[in-house]
């Protein structure tokens, strides 16, 4: 299998496996790259780096960006950045501070609907990652109060659920700014995951022109949960606005069809997103 999976979480995030682990999967399923994109952090890239070079495959390293539209998530990956870059830094840092007190009071939500989740669990589960809705779901589920992940998001942490919390994140424009900014690449995730679900629906195409101004490379048309009418929608957003159409997995590591390498990106599109660099 030739190719790159650039959108993959490990331990570092709230992914289950870890980032050698990763890398050992993309190299047996003879991939020639892997995105190392955990959420809100750069802590992976040494890791990824000496790991990818042992395994003989590129690693891609970047982060996955939270940022915030109208009260819906957003996220941008951001690949090839300076981890050093002050501004990218503390916002990042921040980022993952926001994750800690979001993290405590989504967990005083769920006290309040009579699920007792006790945040020192969460902390435990999230071990060195940073901590994110994915580990109090987790920790709901260990109470018995849901059969799995996939429903306490449905039941209660979509937006606007029971125990959802906002987040206090940038626009998605200053998000590419920022990764911009830091000597990367912006590459819009999953735009069909956002806001209404229902057909071709997503992020609506003004809010990509407007990081298409800020210095959006790419969008992620081809992501295992679009459907294909999406797949399609912003494939041709991509195309009419020029930029590269890419593919990643967003391998967390739960479950058999939470894959690694189940969605690549051709090595042509990746060095059209290179070609994207500012030195």
């Amino acid at each position: 299998m030739a190719g790159y999976d650039l959108h993959t979480h490990s331990t570092y995030s709230d992914g289950v496996t870890t980032i050698e682990e990763n890398v050992a999967a993309a190299a047996a399923l003879g991939l020639e790259g892997i995105g190392i994109t955990d959420h809100d952090t750069t802590a992976p890239f040494a890791v990824a780096r000496a790991a990818a070079a042992a395994a003989g495959i590129e690693a891609v390293l970047g982060t996955e960006f939270s940022a915030e539209e109208a009260g819906i998530s957003v996220h941008v990956l951001g690949y090839w950045v300076d981890p050093a870059h002050p501004p990218l830094a503390e916002e990042l840092d921040r980022l993952r501070d926001e994750r800690t007190d979001r993290a405590r009071r989504i967990v005083a939500r769920f006290q309040a609907l009579g699920i007792p989740v006790s945040f020192d669990r969460v902390v435990a589960l999230a071990g060195a990652a940073p901590i994110g809705r994915p580990h109090v779901a987790a920790a709901v589920v260990e109470l018995g109060a849901a059969a799995d992940l996939r429903e306490v998001f449905d039941r209660y942490l979509a937006d606007g659920g029971p125990a959802y919390v906002e987040k206090h994140a940038v626009a998605p424009e200053r998000a590419v700014e920022l990764l911009v900014a830091a000597g990367g690449v912006a590459v819009l995730a999953h735009p069909g995951l956002y806001g209404d679900r229902s057909g071709a629906s997503g992020l609506p195409v003004a809010v990509v022109e407007r990081m298409v101004a800020a210095g959006l490379a790419g969008i992620e048309a081809h992501h295992p949960d679009h459907t294909e009418e999406q797949r399609q929608h912003f494939a041709a957003v991509a195309a009419e606005l020029d930029l590269v159409v890419t593919a990643g997995s967003d391998h967390h590591g739960r479950g058999a069809e939470d894959r690694l390498g189940r969605a690549t990106t051709a090595r042509e599109q990746v060095e059209a997103l290179r070609g994207w660099r500012v030195d």
